[in-house]
């Protein structure tokens, strides 16, 4: 039994509008699940692939207030295709953003509802990961996470420090997986998760029941009405353990 990364479930007061930013900004397909439910993903794909971690964004009225601890960093190949993406995010409605970055080679940006992401210098490692070149979740313990979602994913630790654990899907293609330690604590609940999902042939319940024992908790809200399971990891971040497939 296993589970692995496919989506990222990102809130929105606006799912159809930031949609279509984020949409642009990758180069993905626009798809929509229903009213106020916004699913992006690349032209042509076949979920779920491990090739590309899909964005999923919800409607909620309740606004951002707090930084998120979870964003996605953007690969590029050159100085001068970093400072196009810029550009061209801004014409499509981001702005740059301070989160206390200083003097860094990677610019920090805001989306139009918001939420924190950076475009990264060009880095070889990012070389084959597509637009995105990581998700990066923001965390106390690198070490501590890396050992339960090492346990809880199929996925391949690839580098742990006390700074920093590093994690990519177990047929090394798509983006990454970055546990970056920060100060800040984690407060209320985080308005960008992680949906990760069993392989066919699993049963929902057994997972469930085998992430708790690797130290998922349950977060406390009402889930009658979901077909899905909402835990939260060793560190209090909620993720949804969706229906095998």
């Amino acid at each position: 039994m296993a589970t692995r990364l496919v989506q990222i479930n990102m809130k929105a007061r606006d799912d159809s509008a930031l949609g279509r930013f984020w949409a642009e900004a990758l180069g993905w397909g626009v798809d929509s699940e229903g009213p106020g439910v916004t699913n992006l993903e690349p032209v042509g794909f076949s979920y779920p692939d491990p090739v590309a971690v899909c964005i999923d964004i919800v409607a909620r009225p309740e606004p951002k207030t707090v930084k998120n601890r979870v964003h996605l960093d953007l690969a590029t190949t050159s100085t001068a295709h970093q400072a196009e993406l810029v550009a061209r995010l801004k014409d499509l409605g981001a702005t740059l953003a301070d989160v206390g970055q200083g003097d860094v080679p990677w610019t920090v940006m805001a989306d139009p509802e918001g939420n924190e992401f950076c475009v990264l210098e060009p880095r070889p490692v990012y070389r084959d990961t597509g637009p995105v070149a990581a998700v990066v979740v923001d965390c106390a313990d690198p070490r501590g996470m890396a050992r339960f979602w090492g346990r809880a994913m199929d996925w391949t630790v690839h580098e742990v420090t006390d700074g920093q654990a590093t994690m990519r899907s177990a047929q090394g293609v798509g983006p990454y997986l970055e546990f970056v330690r920060t100060p800040d604590p984690k407060s209320g609940w985080n308005r960008v998760h992680l949906d990760v999902r069993p392989y066919p042939g699993d049963a929902l319940e057994a997972e469930a029941a085998r992430l708790r024992d690797l130290g998922a908790t349950d977060p406390g809200v009402d889930q009658s009405a979901i077909s899905w399971t909402v835990l939260a990891d060793p560190e209090g971040n909620e993720f949804c353990l969706l229906t095998p497939a």
